[in-house]
């Protein structure tokens, strides 16, 4: 478990997703009985709206709200690198301003998202361009949202960085946006993870960055090459929860008390003491989601 000393924020969890039906409660117990905060993500309406309640529920969890780009189109997927065993079903749905809006009003609503652009899970039985077209509108419908609501944005990007990247940069040029955003489950290169920085967002890692080598990189994999670069500064920590376990975790259902996985390989890769990475992305959470858990 993480040191009393500080409190970390799982700023990236589905708490109220159907894999914790029968045991929620005690998960989110367990979590902030473990100094462990977090954010729970809604990816469509219903979701969404639960992800309200269940923040209205517990002091210590927040709630983000938006479309996901998946459930722009109706699809059904397997996803071993999320998680194992798991088909993940998406219904076709629009992005409706009026009832996000309505949602927003909550004060436990810290977040627009998780929204963008997802080019690695497309409908087999649909247009291609029209698909990614679908992602564009649900997309800048949601970046206008949260440019009226000054909220930051919580960015989902996958095999689709060079069009996500040109409607963020499109939007942040005409001077919107002021409250940024993060790309959350970042996986991409030094390059991308660049792109963002100089757009004022910041990084999220998973558990992702817990993952072993394969044996053909050597003993430390491209992607936590990538997280030596960043500035712990310009850092958020994730589980993504119930998706994503570290070891020692791996194949199991994650949860946001798990975090503290992500937080130990954080600081082992940076070479800076737990309690460190533990304070400085526990601040950045806080300024950022504009919360506050520490005293």
């Amino acid at each position: 478990m993480p040191p009393q000393l500080f409190k970390l924020i799982d700023t990236h969890c589905h708490i109220h997703f159907n894999a914790y039906k029968q045991d929620m409660d005690e998960v989110i117990k367990r979590s902030l009985n473990a100094s462990v905060f977090m954010i729970t993500v809604g990816t469509q309406q219903d979701t969404s709206r639960r992800a309200v309640e269940v923040a209205e529920k517990y002091d210590g969890v927040w709630a983000a709200i938006g479309l996901h780009p998946s459930h722009t189109s109706e699809q059904s997927f397997e996803d071993d690198d999320e998680l194992p065993t798991a088909t993940i079903k998406t219904r076709s749905e629009e992005f409706d301003p009026d009832f996000y809006r309505e949602l927003a009003k909550s004060k436990k609503v810290v977040a627009i998202g998780e929204c963008g652009l997802d080019y690695y899970h497309l409908p087999e039985d649909f247009p291609i361009e029209e698909a990614k077209a679908k992602q564009k509108i649900a997309l800048r419908a949601q970046l206008d949202l949260a440019d009226e609501l000054g909220l930051p944005l919580i960015i989902h990007s996958r095999a689709a960085h060079a069009d996500q990247i040109a409607v963020l940069r499109e939007y942040i040029t005409a001077g919107k946006l002021a409250k940024r955003g993060v790309t959350h489950c970042f996986t991409g290169t030094i390059e991308e993870a660049q792109d963002y920085l100089n757009l004022g967002f910041l990084i999220s890692f998973t558990g992702i960055i817990t993952f072993p080598p394969r044996k053909s990189e050597g003993s430390i994999s491209p992607l936590q090459k990538v997280v030596q670069q960043i500035p712990l500064e310009k850092v958020m920590i994730e589980t993504d929860a119930p998706y994503l376990a570290p070891p020692p975790y791996r194949g199991k259902r994650n949860e946001p008390a798990y975090v503290v996985e992500v937080a130990r390989k954080l600081a082992e890769l940076h070479r800076k003491s737990l309690d460190e990475v533990i304070e400085v992305t526990t601040r950045n959470a806080e300024n950022f989601f504009q919360i506050k858990i520490t005293e």
